[in-house]
């Protein structure tokens, strides 16, 4: 299991159109993959589940992986979370 945390860059944070950005590079990666905003943890893969968190811009969120390619796909998430989802 990987755990990195990192703090949502963009000011309106994880709402449908980003969600869906971060929903569709997690589905790229084998391992489970899960967000987690303070006590609630969710799958990463699923849109309902990253949007019930209602992530918001300046909040600390987790993201766990585990699996064959978990390092990656924390990464990956990370790096899409900091770039403000503009990739």
């Amino acid at each position: 299991m990987f755990v990195q945390e990192v703090v949502v860059k963009n000011q309106v944070g994880l709402h449908a159109r980003p969600a869906t950005f971060f929903i569709q590079k997690a589905n790229e990666f084998k391992s489970s993959i899960w967000v987690e905003k303070e006590d609630r943890r969710v799958n990463a893969k699923s849109l309902l589940g990253v949007l019930s968190l209602g992530i918001v811009g300046g909040v600390s969120i987790r993201i766990i992986a585990d699996g064959p390619d978990e390092k990656d796909a924390v990464a990956g998430l990370i790096k899409m979370v900091e770039s403000g989802f503009t990739e």
